[in-house]
């Protein structure tokens, strides 16, 4: 049995956890949620950065991203602004982007990430 490793856990969850080779980033959102979506957009991609670096990798082993918007009429274009900067050429992963309503009014977006390694 391979071991699963446990990054940033308390008692609800872990922030990643890592196991078989893949590393598994739960959503994550933005830690300032009175900027706009391209600010919580650029938070929430550099917190992903954080945990895949805390797990041995980085953002050109991401194989699937899962994104959730409050709005999706307003922000898609803008969130893909940051998006589109921020993932390597040649590396874009399996993704889907939704709207949803978020855990708090003022999130603007929730990413998830599943990486390999």
């Amino acid at each position: 049995m391979k071991d699963i490793v446990r990054i940033d856990s308390n008692q609800r969850m872990s922030r990643a956890v890592a196991c078989n080779g893949f590393v598994f980033v739960g959503g994550q959102t933005a830690s300032d949620a009175t900027q706009d979506i391209k600010g919580q957009t650029a938070q929430v991609l550099q917190k992903i950065d954080g945990f895949l670096e805390k797990a041995g990798l980085d953002k050109t082993r991401i194989v699937s991203a899962q994104i959730w918007l409050a709005d999706i009429q307003a922000d898609f274009a803008k969130m893909n602004e940051v998006w589109d900067a921020w993932v390597p050429q040649g590396h874009t992963p399996a993704r889907a982007t939704v709207e949803s309503r978020l855990a708090l009014p003022e999130l603007l977006i929730e990413i998830t990430v599943i990486a390999a390694g």
